[in-house]
């Protein structure tokens, strides 16, 4: 006697949102970092911070050059600039923008030590640089008491 293809089975139930999430009996899943941690920094954040803090403390020192620039930070520039390479930076003189691509300046800037610290100073590096260029000064003479003790 052969099975009719039609059987008696209840149909299937609908899809709850959500209902793969239980695998295997071990709960909802919860964010990466759970109730109970600090999120987490992620090399943007920390790139964003560093831009930021550096610009901040600039501004402290230079605050009537710097009051009307605007900061930014993008991802790459659009093209390679012959005959240089890819930009780190971009000033606008006549908009009073500076842009910093952090893809070129993390990945392509080559710390002689590759820790925390020593990333953090090539990014610092690069706004001084972009700054003194927009200003037309010597990164140097932007803050003579903070390297004095050098």
């Amino acid at each position: 006697m052969s099975r009719s293809r039609r059987s008696a089975a209840p149909p299937p139930a609908p899809m709850q949102r959500g209902s793969g999430r239980d695998r295997h009996g071990r709960g909802i899943r919860s964010s990466a970092t759970g109730p109970f941690l600090p999120p987490l920094n992620t090399r943007i954040d920390l790139f964003d911070m560093t831009v930021a803090s550096t610009v901040d403390y600039l501004r402290s020192v230079w605050p009537d050059q710097l009051a009307d620039v605007a900061f930014e930070v993008a991802a790459g520039p659009y093209s390679v600039v012959p005959g240089v390479g890819v930009e780190r930076w971009a000033v606008h003189a006549a908009e009073r923008r500076i842009v910093f691509y952090r893809l070129p300046i993390q990945r392509l800037t080559r710390p002689h030590r590759n820790d925390d610290l020593h990333r953090r100073m090539v990014i610092e590096s690069c706004v001084f640089r972009a700054i003194a260029e927009l200003l037309g000064k010597d990164p140097w003479d932007l803050a003579p008491d903070r390297f004095r003790h050098f």
